[in-house]
Order: structure tokens, then C-alpha cells, then sequence
């Protein structure tokens, strides 16, 4: 990409000299919600196993933090582009903060049925969703203070998130063995807290309002007036973002494999690992164990991609990352390997899984107008999460009516053919081809067009 930046966002990076401050910002406030997030991921679905018993009401709690996430993302990118990042990304940690917190609280005073339950995990659900875009839509203007290439960037955004990954489940492991689940619900508090603070004080104030333009909109002549300036609307705003994505093929398609994958990745993580844990004896020790192997993996794939990934072709890297990180998990798991080789396969899926946000990022940071970042985003994501809430529920149900082993079977299958058939479908070579010819798209796209 090397026009998609608007003057107001050249002026605010091209000025006394490059800033890592930024960059350093965000990268340390995605460690810190990310590292939060997978220590829940581990707590909260063992603290409902603990607690009820029931697969399907830890696929329930897992629905209720998920939709309001996929729903309220879906429908922030206007205010992201509008407000400006930075305030969302920290208000939104603060909320989740205190949300996170009363979950502890409350059940030590017997204070939390599962309604209530319910309630603040989608609270929290409803707060992240506009907090994790906000995070992601600073790193191009970071990128760019920095004077970094964007690849790099999203190479590093990569290493951190996989970084999280990996310190996250590991710990969370580790305190759900040790003090109990509701030692994690709490470190997750903190870290949003953490996050929160990071943001607001490392990063400076109106990062990313630079390259979200305010577009001059004449009156009616036949009012008299003078040619005036007013706010474009939100639903205006809203339908640019759609418009834009819906003229993308390429985006389009990694978003419908994308969707699927993050469907089966949900209900394997939220619910077939955790009752795998526990049918087969190896506790909450060993989801810390699975998870850190393959996200420490997932560092080093990460860091390879951020040093070399410009000079590999995209396309057959991302499908041979997924082809590693998908369909073994679940088979390993269903034929009873011994615990050395799951972890094996983890760490060879880690490894693999590390390429491809690197790749996905870089193609959606050259393809999308900066000041349409937010919301083309913000749709993206949620059309791409958006069977993330059913994940937990479809695996639960499938658990409960045919077993474990058929689910881990029939969810690996599903993983294959979605990640090797869709590879052959000709939108994909446009992964390769932008970077190839040195296009891009163009700083302020026909109004018709975009959106």
C-alpha cells in the first residue's frame, strides 16, 4: 500500500521524527487483554464444568460472551472511525474491567446465579468487541509513526498476540490447577485494567482521528445558504463499510473460511477440550499445557513471518499454515494419542497457525482506504466471528447427542475440506498479485463504490 493515507494522517506521522511510542503502546496493550482473555478461556469454562456439570451450559456461557461480542463489533466500527480509537480502546477496557471483577465478587458472597452470570459475561463480551477492533485499527497509524513496513508491523502484532497466547492459557492452567478457577476470572479483571490505563497514557490523544476525513457537504442552492460542512451520518457511514467489503472478492472469501474455522476453532476450545481434559483424566494442567505449547510455537511461526513474509507467497503459506494448525488438532484428540504426541501435533499446528495473521493483516491493511478501516473491519471481523457464539453451543449439543469422539471427528473433517477446498477458488491468487504489482487502492475511493 502506498497511497492510502489521508494528508491530515501524513502530517501527524512525517513530523520531528519517527515515534515507536505508539506502536510500543498498542503492542503492550494487546499483550496484556490478550494474555486476560486466554486466562479466562481457560477459568470460565472450568469454573461452569465445576459448578454445573453440564457441557451444554458451558457451550451457553461461551454463547453469551460471544454474540454481544460479534453483534456490538459489528455495529462500532462507525463510532471507532468517528470517536477515535484510542478513546473507545480504553473506555471499553475500563468497563470490562469492573464487569470481569464482580464475577469473583459475587460468587464469594453467593451472590451469582447463573442469570447473573450470564449477564456479566455478556457485558464483558459486549465491551471487548469494540475494544479489540479499536487495538487493531491503531496498528496502520502506528505502523506508519514508527515508519515502519506494514508487514512488519502486523508481523509484530502477531508475535504479540501468539505471545499472549501462549503466557495466557499456560498461567491460566496452571492458577485453575493451583488456587481454582476464580483466581483467573480475577487476573482477567486486572488485565483489562491494565489495558486500559496502557492505552490511555501511552498512546497520544487522537490516534487515529487523523485518517478518518470529514467530507464537505454542500446545502441546498436553493436554500440561499452558503456551501457548509456537516457530519456524514452513522447509518451512511455504516453502509460505506458494507458496500466496500461486499466489492472485495478476496476479503469476502477469507472472510466466509475465516467464519468457519473460527466456528469449529470456538466449540473446540470452549467445549471439546475442556471435556477431553476431563473424560480423560489429565485435568485443567493439561489445557494450560496444549494451549502454551502451541502458542509458543505459534510465537516463533510469528516471528518468522515478520521477518520473511514479504518474500513468501501469501497464498500457499496460508493454507498450508491451516492445513497444519486445523484438522490435526481434533483427529489427535479423538484417537486417543498419549499426551507427548497431542502435544506434538499442538506444537507443529502453533507453528503453522503463526502465518497466518501476519498474511491477513497485511492483505487487509493494502486493500482497505484508511479512513475506512473502522468500519470494513469492524464487518469483517464480525461477519468472520460470527459463528464463534455457536461454536460453544453446536459443540456441547453435538457432545451431549453423539459423544466426544464422533464431535472431535466430524469437526476435523469439516476443518479439512473448509481450508483445502477453498484454496482453489480463483479470488485467492489476488493474495499474491496485489503485492506483486505494487497496486493499491486509491486514498478516497467514488463514494458509489466504497462502503
Amino acid at each position: 500500500m502506498t497511497d492510502t493515507m489521508t494528508t491530515a494522517a501524513r502530517s501527524a506521522v512525517d513530523g520531528p521524527g519517527r515515534s515507536y511510542r505508539p506502536l510500543a503502546g498498542v503492542l503492550a496493550a494487546t499483550v496484556v487483554s490478550v494474555t486476560g482473555t486466554r486466562v479466562s478461556a481457560i477459568a470460565l469454562p472450568w469454573f461452569v464444568l465445576a459448578t454445573t456439570g453440564s457441557a451444554t451450559m458451558t457451550g451457553l456461557v461461551a454463547f453469551a460472551e460471544m454474540a454481544p461480542y460479534v453483534t456490538v463489533k459489528a455495529l462500532t466500527g462507525p463510532v471507532v472511525d468517528r470517536l477515535g480509537p484510542r478513546v473507545v480502546s480504553w473506555t471499553t477496557d475500563a468497563v470490562s474491567a469492573v464487569a470481569a471483577g464482580l464475577v469473583p465478587l459475587l460468587h464469594s458472597q453467593g451472590l451469582l446465579p447463573f442469570w447473573v452470570l450470564l449477564v456479566m459475561v455478556a457485558v464483558i463480551g459486549a465491551m471487548r468487541g469494540p475494544g479489540d477492533l479499536a487495538k487493531s485499527v491503531m496498528v496502520p497509524e502506528a505502523a506508519d509513526r514508527a515508519r515502519v513496513p506494514m508487514e512488519r508491523a502486523t508481523g509484530l502484532s502477531g508475535v504479540t498476540e501468539r505471545l499472549a497466547s501462549t503466557i495466557g492459557p499456560a498461567a491460566g492452567g496452571g492458577l485453575v490447577a493451583l488456587m481454582g478457577p476464580l483466581a483467573g476470572l480475577a487476573v482477567n479483571a486486572g488485565t483489562f485494567a491494565l489495558g486500559s490505563l496502557i492505552i490511555a497514557l501511552a498512546l497520544p490523544r487522537g490516534m487515529g482521528r487523523s485518517a478518518v476525513p470529514a467530507p464537505p457537504v454542500a446545502t441546498a442552492p436553493e436554500a440561499g445558504a452558503e456551501q457548509g460542512e456537516r457530519p456524514v451520518g452513522y447509518w451512511r457511514m455504516f453502509r460505506e463499510g458494507f458496500t466496500f467489503l461486499r466489492s472485495e472478492p478476496l476479503l469476502l472469501a477469507v472472510t466466509v473460511i475465516v467464519g468457519i474455522t473460527n466456528l469449529l476453532d470456538a466449540g473446540f476450545v470452549t467445549v471439546l477440550l475442556p471435556v477431553w481434559a476431563r473424560e480423560s483424566g489429565n485435568g485443567p494442567a493439561a489445557l494450560g499445557l496444549c494451549a502454551g505449547v502451541m502458542g509458543a510455537t505459534a510465537v516463533v511461526g510469528s516471528l518468522i513471518a515478520a521477518a520473511v513474509a514479504s518474500r513468501l507467497p501469501r497464498r500457499t503459506v496460508f493454507f498450508v499454515g491451516y492445513l497444519l494448525c486445523g484438522a490435526p488438532r481434533f483427529l489427535v484428540l479423538a484417537f486417543g494419542a498419549p499426551m507427548w504426541v497431542v502435544l506434538t501435533v499442538f506444537a507443529i499446528g502453533g507453528f503453522g497457525s503463526g502465518f497466518l495473521n501476519p498474511i491477513l493483516g497485511a492483505v487487509l491493511f493494502e486493500r482497505v482506504p484508511r479512513h475506512l478501516l473502522g468500519r470494513v473491519h469492524a464487518l469483517g471481523d464480525s461477519l468472520s466471528w460470527a459463528g464463534i457464539p455457536l461454536g460453544g453451543l453446536v459443540a456441547g449439543a453435538s457432545v451431549a447427542l453423539v459423544g466426544l469422539i464422533p464431535s472431535l471427528v466430524a469437526a476435523g473433517a469439516l476443518y479439512f475440506g473448509t481450508t483445502t477446498l477453498a484454496g482453489l477458488r480463483p479470488e485467492w491468487r489476488e493474495m499474491d498479485r496485489l503485492r506483486k504489482s505494487g497496486d493499491s487502492v486509491p486514498a478516497e475511493p467514488d463514494p458509489v463504490h466504497c462502503g
